[in-house]
């Protein structure tokens, strides 16, 4: 476990924004380097300058992370200002919805890149930079937090893309937590499973890649993203308080990481569902009108879908 963050590198992929922003407010705090990496090149800019203005060393770069080359470039310039970093979030993620079937191609090959290869790519670059430093100094340690969501738990209707993007973040980091085990005991690994908590993440569009820019919006795409955005902006808890449950669960070697542990809940249903053999439970139990209110909604934009009759 990182016992003591002063001094020590951080990784931090998505920093413009939500986790990935309080997370570095935090590793300034506690007197961390901060590699800060986004996508959004205005808004890096504002929090290299905010970093440097505490005194905080900083390598800032603008990295796609879908982009192996652009990743293994952000490698090899981490390696040379910092060595390796003892603390790497793959954080970046966008987000999406819609009727799975709705769903392009290019929206495919967006969402997995950001949010699945994101993440496969910064463990591809910096676990064996991390592994290195563990076989030449038995005191060193390290930890890698991958961003999925308790979407990557569930399979709530109509964010198909995203449900898929993130129960693969999850099954590759519970992959990387048993293979890292068999390895080394110097570096550890988490999985964060936010839920509903106020980051931009609703407003994914703004990074959209050009060649999207064809695609128009579906009626079920636009009725997911406006309920998806409500839900965000309604969340209780602050991604200031998310950042702090991540430097909590690096520092006590804990795996999963929760933002609701209310919501766990539903997961048991699931597993129980799985167990038993049983269909698929109703996600909106607890709340039918929220289910009747989406079903209208999704039926009627399937009726304006429809040929007319000659």
């Amino acid at each position: 476990m990182i016992e003591n963050f002063a001094g020590k590198t951080a990784v931090l992929t998505g920093a413009a924004s939500g986790f990935g922003l309080e997370c570095a407010r935090m590793g300034a705090r506690l007197g961390m380097q901060l590699v800060l990496v986004d996508v959004q090149a205005d808004a890096l800019a504002a929090v290299e300058a905010e970093m440097k203005a505490l005194g905080v060393p900083v390598l800032a770069r603008r990295v796609d992370v879908s982009n192996a080359d652009e990743m293994d470039a952000l490698g090899e310039a981490v390696r040379q200002r910092f060595g390796a970093p003892h603390l790497v979030f793959n954080n970046a993620g966008v987000g999406a919805a819609g009727l799975i079937w709705e769903t392009s191609a290019r929206e495919w090959a967006w969402v997995l890149g950001v949010n699945l290869m994101g993440v496969a790519h910064g463990v591809r670059v910096f676990t064996p930079m991390m592994l290195d430093a563990a076989r030449q100094d038995a005191a060193w340690r390290g930890h890698i937090v991958n961003t999925a969501s308790m979407a990557g738990l569930l399979a709530t209707p109509n964010l198909g893309v995203y449900n898929v993007s993130k129960h693969a973040v999850v099954a590759l980091s519970e992959t990387l937590y048993q293979d890292l085990q068999l390895v080394t005991d110097q570096i550890g690994t988490s999985v964060l499973c936010p839920y509903f908590v106020p980051t931009g993440i609703g407003h994914s569009e703004r990074n959209r890649p050009d060649a999207l820019s064809a695609d128009q919006a579906t009626r079920s795409q636009q009725v997911g993203a406006q309920m998806l955005d409500k839900a965000v902006a309604s969340g209780k808890v602050t991604a200031e308080e998310v950042a702090q449950k991540v430097f909590d669960a690096v520092a006590a070697e804990q795996f999963y990481i929760f933002s609701h542990p209310q919501a766990i809940g539903a997961v048991q249903t699931r597993m129980e569902d799985i167990l038993q053999g049983r269909n698929p439970s109703d996600p909106f139990a607890a709340r039918p009108q929220l289910r009747e209110q989406l079903k209208q909604q999704l039926q009627a934009t399937q009726r304006s879908s429809e040929p007319s009759p000659s």
